[in-house]
């Protein structure tokens, strides 16, 4: 029997389960139990009905890319597309090499795995919605995967099943399971967010098994208490490529002055390190990019400063980091950098249109927005003019 979800509800015709195959927020998926048989050769997932069954039903064959980023053409281009097959027990079906004992996920790591923020609120996160019921007894079955995806969280996808990652993609045995799960559940559109309405779990739970799978101490950001010796942990989150600070050390020495304790580090492929050195601060500051994803490893009450970049970049700052950051019992503060801030100025004469109205270049698509805005960009802080965030985040510290 396959069925097929919409907002988490099977549709039910004279007591028979209908197949459909329809979206839950930003993903397809089908859950399925039965004879099934998993063909990495030809990407088809086979589920051996009767022939009664088969006739019934109307539809046998549905397609779908096992990633959580439904209507997003460009993402989902880069995503292996699998087919969901009834069979007939007396036509031609591939004959079981392997017999698991426990249920399967199938999911891709095509898309825009290779993006720190796409990889949690389009695999991650939703992973973590569609295993953590399983307790682990699951078998994961990854497609378009790559070894430095694998590597990078393999923390939590240990923490997720007991069993070792399968790439299915072109092996030649045939998998057979009971229970089989194709494509992740994203219950809603906001990113790097759990829907508590259409899920068991909210983005706290996700952000608790975080902190058990990589042994993060912290658990709640300092509380200054008047006339103690305790400083914060400042974390500025530096970039090399593009939105990077041209003048880090002047923000460390305004820090300190204002009390801080100083930290800067650029996010790597090392997550497990990373994620110790983010949970053990207080404040964590940084220009808009994938980067302010580890924000998920942050203590409670913890302070996060969004330096936002010049160009109109304030829809997605508040979209991917702002709503869930709120969402994570994280305190939020944003600083949006003037023109005189931005190194464009010295790219582009005063009277330039990326300059006078970095509208005009938005409506040229995202493209031309992201080469300029996001990609010639760094930033230089006006440490004068940056001071009162800092002293803001100081005293959300102290409430």
């Amino acid at each position: 029997m396959i069925t097929f979800f919409e907002d988490a509800d099977a549709v039910t015709k004279n007591n028979k389960m209908e197949p459909l195959c329809t979206i839950m927020g930003r993903s397809d998926f089908c859950e399925m139990k039965g004879d099934i048989r998993i063909d990495g050769n030809s990407f088809t997932v086979f589920i051996v009905s009767s022939e009664t069954d088969i006739l019934a039903a109307k539809n046998t064959s549905w397609r779908i890319r096992p990633y959580a980023r439904k209507g997003d053409q460009t993402a989902m281009d880069r995503v292996r597309e699998w087919t969901v097959k009834l069979v007939a027990g007396g036509s031609y079906i591939p004959e079981c090499s392997l017999n698991h004992s426990v249920p399967g996920i199938l999911f891709s790591a095509g898309g825009y795995s290779g993006n720190h923020f796409h990889a949690f609120t389009d695999i991650i996160v939703p992973l973590f919605s569609t295993a953590r019921p399983y307790n682990g007894e699951v078998q994961f079955l990854i497609t378009n995967g790559w070894s430095g995806w694998i590597a990078k969280f393999r923390t939590i996808l240990k923490a997720l099943s007991r069993y070792q990652l399968m790439n299915i993609d072109n092996i030649k045995d045939i998998h057979c399971f009971g229970s089989m799960t194709v494509g992740l559940k994203r219950e809603s559109y906001k990113e790097l967010g759990i829907d508590p309405s259409k899920s068991p779990y909210s983005i706290k739970d996700f952000r608790q098994f975080l902190r058990s799978s990589y042994n993060l101490k912290k658990t709640r950001a300092i509380k200054i208490m008047d006339g103690t010796k305790r400083r914060p942990r400042l974390l500025i989150i530096s970039r090399k490529r593009s939105r990077a600070f041209t003048n880090v050390g002047d923000i460390v020495t305004l820090a300190k002055k204002l009390g801080y304790r100083v930290v800067v580090a650029e996010p790597d492929a090392d997550l497990s390190g990373f994620s110790q050195i983010i949970n053990s601060c207080d404040v964590v500051m940084g220009v808009h990019g994938a980067g302010l994803t580890n924000i998920v490893f942050l203590p409670e009450n913890a302070v996060f400063i969004q330096v936002i970049p010049f160009g109109g970049a304030e829809w997605l700052s508040r979209t991917f980091f702002e709503e869930p950051a709120k969402a994570m019992n994280i305190r939020y503060l944003d600083y949006k950098i003037r023109v005189e801030e931005s190194t464009l100025l010295q790219q582009y004469p005063a009277d330039h249109v990326v300059l006078r109205d970095p509208s005009a270049i938005g409506k040229q698509g995202w493209l031309a927005f992201r080469s300029i805005y996001f990609q010639k960009q760094n930033v230089t802080i006006d440490v004068n003019r940056f001071r009162p965030t800092l002293v803001k985040a100081l005293e959300l510290l102290h409430q």
